[in-house]
């Protein structure tokens, strides 16, 4: 349910047969009722960062959603914070959201690490986003 309500903010970029998909939410967005849901903190300068990897298989159409360790770290200017990503597991898909805190028209840089499971290799990404304060 929460990845369905910003699902036409979602990006992706190709990693041999993986796609990792990703979007940025400003957390007023979210109804009360989901943050709670979610333990998610609601707030106008509280954003999360949503990943979700999906695997590319030789002889099927479409993707399959993968498990995957994840970690990484975002920084704007100044400062340089930890992302703690929870993995969540809902009608057959797999994601993984991470809180951090912004200020307004801030560029987020997000430095990512990823491994699929079963896989043992791991991949680097960097992000860019800049987030807005919504009342």
């Amino acid at each position: 349910m929460l990845v369905a309500s910003h699902a036409n903010a979602q990006m992706s970029e190709r990693f041999d047969e993986y796609e990792l998909h990703y979007s940025f939410v400003n957390t007023t967005f979210l109804s009360p009722e989901i943050a709670a849901q979610y333990q998610i903190t609601r707030g106008k300068r509280h954003g999360i960062l949503m990943l979700s990897l999906r695997r590319h298989q030789d002889g099927i159409d479409g993707t399959q959603p993968s498990a995957m360790n994840v970690s990484g770290t975002t920084s704007d200017l100044i400062r340089k914070d930890e992302l703690k990503f929870r993995e969540i597991r809902e009608d057959g898909a797999v994601y993984y959201i991470a809180p951090f805190k912004f200020i307004n028209e801030e560029f987020r840089h997000f430095y990512i690490d990823f491994q699929a499971a079963g896989d043992d290799r791991t991949y680097s990404h960097h992000l860019e986003h800049q987030m807005y304060i919504h009342e």
